[in-house]
């Protein structure tokens, strides 16, 4: 079963001005391509390939480092694609998503806080995420490289909600070394709809 580059939900330049076409173009097109590419040519001709990539990140201890950081690669940017909307077509932080964050961290801003702190300080390349874990609570956290909190070796497990690549090509060309400035972008352009139709499912 090989893995396909799926389109982006909207045009390169839709996400602008905070998001910059030119980084969504390489970005989609060159980084999370050569991802697809490397899983499948990893996982070629071995069990792996008749599984799905849930499956397959659950048990990735088991597998390859190309499985792991290629087969992570793949769903932390399809998840990220797909969290994300132009400006103002997101719809609104609300209903049980909004009540189970203010619960979880005291408040939207609280929350907003927490996040940026998981990103800004996760050293290197990773990402930083809003999971849902095994008891339905709610958690911040951070992976290095292209892990995810769905796989079995990662610190905290959970479902994820919402994710922000932190890899310096998500964001250099138009913020250069000002990742806490690429963070508070990124707020503009999250589609909120998106984030509580996967909570909903996660519950």
């Amino acid at each position: 079963m090989a893995f396909t580059l799926a389109p982006l939900p909207y045009a390169n330049n839709a996400l602008e001005p905070y998001f910059d076409a030119q980084t969504m173009e390489i970005h989609h097109d060159r980084h999370h391509n050569a991802y697809v590419t490397n899983l499948n040519a990893a996982i070629a001709g071995t069990d792996l390939d008749k599984q799905s990539i849930e499956e397959i990140l659950a048990n990735v201890s088991k597998a390859s480092p190309a499985v792991r950081n290629n087969g992570g690669g793949h769903y932390n940017h399809d998840l990220f694609w797909n969290i994300l909307a132009p400006a103002g077509k997101g719809g609104e932080l609300s209903g049980d998503l909004k009540a189970a964050i203010e619960a979880a961290f005291g408040s939207v801003d609280e929350f907003k806080a927490q996040f940026k702190a998981a990103g800004t300080s996760r050293f290197g390349s990773g990402w930083a995420w809003l999971i849902v874990k095994a008891d339905g609570s709610l958690a911040i956290t951070s992976t290095p490289n292209q892990d995810n909190p769905l796989m079995d070796i990662a610190e905290v497990k959970g479902t994820p909600l919402l994710g922000i690549d932190v890899w310096e090509h998500a964001y250099y060309l138009k913020y250069q070394n000002k990742r806490p400035d690429y963070i508070d972008a990124f707020w503009n352009v999250v589609s909120w709809d998106a984030v509580a139709k996967r909570f909903s499912a996660a519950k």
